[in-house]
């Protein structure tokens, strides 16, 4: 009979966990499953269905867990300017990426916890550190840009009180978007934002660190032969390409994509921002700097 059959078990975790039971106390659970998740386009998890009780253990297991790891990248950044000891513990990061990496983790477990009153604060400051981590390694475009758009994906969804890609109403949101952003929250993230998109044409505009300080090729070089007489210099350049057919065609694209990524960092935040505070919602453009 149907009364008698035994339900397939639940493949997802209850409503109320937040770190299962047989996890130990210093770890935290891989993103839940979604039918609808975000993942595809802004590459967070999504978030637990309810959030955390304020002043319970696990709210304070995700604080500690936070704060943990963002004394940890503080560190490894400030090794970053020291000199390595083979003793050291705690290395310095090498690149902006691997930082990236290590910061990223970190915004997983915020946006995991569904909690508007984790979130803002922390995901705040990690904007505004980034300012100061950004100015600390040559040009890392791909990781920067890619760390910069899942903030603005989390500030714009925590503004609009959903997810801005898949319209669901974000954890702390049902009542309404009075657990979202104070106005002194959205000051002060404006103020970040507006420096970030400054510094980010600033930092794009350096050189990247070259691979070999001394310039050596490794023998991998494209080396031309220096030919003994005029008459094999003009056979010789018979032979090679105008060089006038290699312009800087390549390097207007990469510099058009680089600027249309700088113009777009924290874009949906800024707009909505804009509307809130009043000054029209505008974008403003910056000058582009990065030849």
């Amino acid at each position: 009979m149907a009364e008698n059959e035994t339900p397939n078990p639940p493949t997802a975790p209850a409503p109320g966990g937040f770190v299962p039971p047989a996890i130990p106390p210093n770890s935290l659970p891989s993103p839940a499953p979604s039918s609808a998740s975000a993942a595809a386009v802004s590459n967070l998890p999504h978030p637990r269905r309810t959030s955390l009780r304020p002043g319970s253990i696990k709210e304070d297991k995700v604080r500690n867990y936070v704060s943990d790891k963002m004394l940890h990248i503080s560190r490894r950044y400030v090794k970053h300017f020291a000199i390595p000891h083979p003793d050291d513990e705690i290395t310095g990061y090498k690149s902006m990426a691997e930082l990236c990496k290590d910061v990223d983790d970190v915004i997983n477990i915020i946006w995991l916890s569904g909690t508007p009153s984790l979130q803002i604060p922390y995901l705040l400051n990690i904007a505004s550190e980034f300012t100061t981590w950004l100015e600390g390694f040559p040009p890392s475009p791909a990781a920067t840009f890619a760390l910069l758009r899942k903030l603005d994906h989390c500030f714009a969804s925590l503004l609009f009180g959903y997810d801005i890609d898949t319209k669901e109403t974000l954890p702390g949101f049902e009542n309404g978007l009075r657990a979202g952003l104070s106005r002194t929250d959205m000051v002060r993230c404006k103020s970040v934002i507006e420096r970030t998109r400054v510094l980010v044409v600033e930092v794009m505009a350096k050189e990247p660190a070259d691979e070999d300080p001394d310039g050596d090729t490794g023998g991998q070089g494209i080396q031309t032969p220096k030919p003994d007489n005029d008459t094999e210099a003009e056979a010789e350049s018979d032979r090679l390409p105008d060089m006038s057919d290699f312009d800087d065609g390549d390097d207007d694209d990469e510099d058009e994509l680089l600027h249309m990524n700088v113009a777009q960092v924290y874009e949906n935040t800024l707009v909505k921002l804009g509307e809130i505070l009043g000054d029209g919602g505008g974008v403003t453009t910056m000058p582009m700097s990065v030849d």
